[in-house]
């Protein structure tokens, strides 16, 4: 199956060429193993970037008076990696079908040493803010790693098994957030806030060992080399910016309520560094941990379905968050914010279980019309690994949007109140949007191929 010598533009070697997950014998031989195999290295890698894309959530909590920075700077400080990890996650993803997932896990994994040891060098009082902006920024490109491990991951598994082996995968990667905020904790209640360089030595060699293992243990696929013209298909196919919508409500949700709470406590309700450190974590750590379930509740139950009804969770825990601002409840407060990370997990879960299953369903009616099997299943893993890469770069996108909304609520009434308020009117638009786009009754599109394919989202 594998080969260490291949033609045409292929770089490097273990290269399988041939792969179909959706043949149950070829699954049973030999394609589970190897495709667990690399699922298990590309968590670890994608754990690493994650952690380093959001480690600068944790580094503005040791950035104390000394510093001279306002809430508002700091705010926008978090904002900065998020949006160039959103941007990155579209040459990411495309970069796995020109160099190969495992070449180009290696790579990803190995540019992670820069964006650590910038911060390592500039990070102190008195540097200056650019400076700090500019390396921020350079930390983007841990944000990028989870495109190209999601859409290598989903030309690995056959349909049936995308939700779990996505939501395992990008569970795992998400762990990277309180990983990093909890190793934040400890060295805060161990050495005070002035060592933020000694949670960042921690990672170097962890950063180093995922790229060993990458080049060790993962693979290339063939097919997904022989991609040229997926991205230009995708972006033709409304199915792409409507679970790029959603994404926006469920995984920005996450990565921008994990750069952004430690802050929030510090500013809303005077939390010292280690307070908000020690609370931080909890909610990116649960939803993290939920949301291989929430693709195995997609996988059982229907990805829309358990879509729309967490996006109604959502709004309630945003409900319970504004309430409890206005009595000013900590307690509250955090238990609504612990909700909705619960809940965003969840839906990332749900959401990119709908991806793969809109297209496989496309491929399926395309079958039984009588095209080729082959290419209609080779088809929908290329046309589904491009939307999980535009959706995962729009989807972040959210995070830097929440940032920069809770950026001006403090600037002007101090408070994130209003931040909140828009936060709820988007969930409540996307509860319509799912409802209308995949469960609403579709007898006019009977037949269709479009409505089809909806039906087994």
């Amino acid at each position: 199956m594998t080969t260490t010598s291949a033609p045409g533009r292929r770089i490097g070697g273990r290269w399988i060429d041939h792969w179909d997950p959706e043949d149950e014998g070829f699954w049973q031989r030999t394609g589970s193993a190897i495709a667990c195999r690399n699922l298990w290295q590309s968590i670890f890698s994608e754990h690493i970037g994650f952690s380093i894309w959001t480690i600068w959530s944790v580094l503005v909590l040791f950035m104390g008076p000394e510093y001279g920075f306002t809430a508002a700077q700091k705010f926008f400080l978090v904002a900065v990696p998020t949006l160039v990890g959103s941007i990155l996650r579209l040459p990411y993803t495309f970069a796995v079908a020109r160099f190969g997932g495992r070449n180009w896990t290696i790579f990803a994994a190995s540019l992670l040493i820069v964006p650590t040891i910038l911060a390592m060098v500039v990070l102190e009082p008195g540097v200056s803010y650019t400076t700090l902006l500019v390396v921020a920024a350079v930390a983007g490109v841990g944000g990028g790693n989870f495109a190209s491990s999601m859409a290598n991951i989903n030309a690995f598994f056959p349909e049936k098994e995308k939700g779990w082996a996505l939501g395992l995968n990008a569970g795992g990667g998400n762990l990277g957030v309180p990983v990093a905020q909890l190793l934040g904790l400890l060295v805060i209640a161990t050495l005070g806030a002035g060592s933020p360089r000694v949670l960042l030595a921690v990672y170097l060699p962890f950063i180093v060992i995922s790229a060993f293992l990458a080049w060790k243990r993962m693979d290339n696929i063939a097919a997904m080399s022989n991609d040229t013209g997926a991205f230009t298909e995708a972006c033709r196919d409304r199915q792409t910016w409507i679970m790029s919508f959603l994404y926006i409500g469920t995984f920005g949700s996450f990565i921008g309520y994990s750069f952004a709470f430690g802050l929030v406590l510090q500013n809303q309700f005077d939390r010292t560094p280690l307070q908000a450190a020690a609370v931080t974590f909890i909610g990116p750590l649960i939803g993290s941990l939920i949301r291989p379930y929430g693709g195995k509740l997609a996988d059982r139950f229907g990805g829309a379905v358990v879509t729309l009804w967490n996006f109604v969770g959502m709004a309630v825990a945003t409900l319970v968050i504004i309430f409890a601002s206005g009595i000013e409840s900590l307690t509250l407060f955090t238990i609504g914010f612990i909700g909705l990370f619960t809940l965003s997990g969840v839906g990332n879960g749900s959401t990119y279980k709908m991806i793969p299953a809109i297209f496989t369903g496309r491929a399926r009616v395309a079958i039984a019309g009588g095209a080729d099997r082959g290419t209609s299943f080779d088809t929908a893993r290329r046309l589904s690994g491009a939307v999980i890469g535009i959706a995962g770069a729009v989807g972040a996108l959210g995070g830097l949007f929440i940032n920069l909304a809770f950026r001006q609520s403090f600037m002007t009434v101090q408070s994130g109140t209003p931040a909140f308020w828009s936060f709820l009117a988007f969930y409540v638009l996307c509860i319509g949007v799912t409802w209308a786009v995949y469960l609403r009754p579709r007898a006019a599109l009977v037949g269709s191929t479009e409505a089809a394919a909806m039906a087994r989202v």
